[in-house]
């Protein structure tokens, strides 16, 4: 709904979150790969989770702030809590895909010591989009 309201996207980016949290649900090896949602006073405020993509590899999915929860740092420090469970959990590198006109979370990516990869022109969630692929070593 955040996102249809704030760039239009259609029920197409809503299946795919649905996706993520069924495999997610249904393959979860609590010790590789983690959700965390944040609150204040019984309140969601945002959520990420790290999934594995590969023994090496992790993947940052569903990073999620409310909007009354922005600025504060709240996305850096989910972002920081993926990086640290990811470099205990022996994973080598994180990666993650998100869109260029997702500026706030780009700036967070950069931040936290994730470089882009690439990116590709794609049509999806009703629109012409750039997808980005960021990484992240974690020696």
């Amino acid at each position: 709904m955040l996102y249809r309201q704030e760039y239009g996207w259609n029920e197409r980016f809503e299946a795919l979150v649905a996706g993520i949290a069924a495999d997610f649900l249904r393959r979860h090896d609590p010790k590789r790969e983690r959700c965390w949602i944040a609150e204040r006073n019984g309140r969601r405020l945002g959520s990420v989770m790290v999934v594995r993509q590969s023994p090496a590899v992790a993947k940052l999915r569903l990073l999620l702030l409310e909007p009354e929860a922005r600025g504060q740092g709240l996305g850096r420090r989910l972002v920081e809590t993926c990086i640290r469970f990811a470099r205990r959990c022996g994973y080598r590198k994180i990666v993650l895909w998100t869109q260029s006109d997702l500026t706030a979370a780009r700036e967070i990516y950069a931040r936290t010591g994730f470089s882009l990869a690439r990116s590709a022109r794609h049509r999806g969630f009703g629109h012409a989009l750039v997808g980005e692929y960021w990484e992240r070593k974690l020696d």
